[in-house]
């Protein structure tokens, strides 16, 4: 296997489809498909990966088409066709074909693929891709990348909940509405999400210990969130900017952790992002729960070698209890919104590019 990486989009799935006499196959490492993401490639041309939001894009002439997938577990995938979402679908269990849409009007059509629940959900093979007629040539890819690294909030966990009591299902996740991915809409970049839900960068959710064994500062270094091994290639990707929300899971407990194990764990993960992805700029968004890091991260600044790296603070106030929660207490689309709004001119600033004047969606 080894470390796979091309430009997304996204993609709708209807329910499964048994039948693809009339489909032709184009496996999922063609040229005429873009994946975007942490994958490993196999021998057969197929793709293996577990980061939610990876997805992947396509262009065809036709009316119907569908993925052959597999899956460890059960995920749930958004599919946009056109750029207009068409829905959610399942993959699960023993390669199958899975229809993402059918019934569209004959002539050409740009699908979408998103994976919208996180890697302890399972992980995804995915061999190729089914259509009824030609793949074409795939439009012009959005030639900027953001990196996201976070825990549930980038998730999208709950997001789809109607009340903050409900409990946490894998149906009502989906990152496509959370804050990351609403940023990188705003500017019409792409987004790679590093991120797992309950992790930290020193300490993961409700650990005794003040430094967990394993957070995002390891997860980082992985192609599968899941598993220690294979080590990403970093040489696959490098974005243009790097984003970081973790703090809100270090500081679940009353014992927040001290300023030497934070710039310790931290200066592992700025130490990683620094040798791979050289001086790409580094935003770290503290959240409103951990104001301590705020102090740490600006000392830490003052350290020698240590450049390009900005920090912000999420501070409170920015969403409500009344309507912006979804399932599990976490924010829905409106609290979501909410947070992307307070980053995006600070994104603006760092990168030089141009704020647009539009709703934010």
């Amino acid at each position: 296997m080894k470390g796979w990486f091309v430009a997304m989009t996204m993609l709708f799935v209807a329910g499964g489809c048994t039948s693809g006499q009339e489909l032709r196959f184009h496996k999922a490492t063609d040229d005429a498909i873009r994946f975007t993401g942490r994958a490993a490639e196999h021998d057969d041309g197929s793709l293996s990966f577990d980061w939610s939001g990876c997805h992947f894009t396509f262009r065809f002439e036709g009316s119907r088409c569908a993925m052959r997938v597999a899956d460890t577990k059960r995920n749930y995938y958004n599919v946009f066709v056109d750029g207009q979402p068409c829905g959610k679908v399942a993959v699960e269990g023993e390669p199958s074909s899975v229809e993402l849409v059918s019934g569209l009007e004959k002539g050409p059509h740009t699908v979408l693929v998103q994976k919208r629940t996180e890697a302890e959900q399972g992980r995804t093979t995915l061999y190729g891709i089914e259509t009824d007629g030609p793949l074409l040539a795939l439009p012009p890819a959005s030639g900027r990348l953001i990196e996201f690294i976070g825990d549930s909030h980038t998730c999208g966990y709950g997001t789809e909940g109607k009340a903050p009591t409900e409990p946490f299902s894998p149906e009502t996740e989906n990152c496509d509405l959370a804050w990351a991915c609403i940023l990188a809409r705003h500017f019409d970049a792409d987004y790679v999400l590093t991120a797992h839900s309950g992790q930290g960068v020193v300490r993961n959710w409700a650990d005794t210990k003040e430094t967990s064994d394993l957070t995002m500062r390891q997860r980082i270094s992985r192609t599968f969130d899941m598993e220690e091994s294979p080590a990403w290639n970093f040489t696959a990707y490098v974005p243009d900017l790097v984003v970081i929300k973790l703090g809100t899971n270090d500081c679940s407990t009353d014992i927040v952790p001290s300023e030497e194990a934070f710039c310790e764990a931290f200066g592992q993960m700025y130490g990683v992002l620094r040798e791979k992805y050289g001086k790409v700029p580094v935003l770290y968004v503290v959240p409103e729960v951990a104001p301590a890091f705020y102090g740490y991260l600006q000392r830490f600044k003052e350290r020698p070698g240590v450049e390009n790296l900005h920090c912000i603070m999420h501070f409170g106030g920015i969403t409500n209890w009344a309507g912006d929660l979804g399932a599990g207490y976490h924010p829905n689309l409106l609290g979501q919104r909410k947070m992307a709004a307070a980053i995006i001119p600070y994104v603006a600033t760092i990168t030089g590019w141009e704020m647009p004047m539009r709703i934010i969606r």
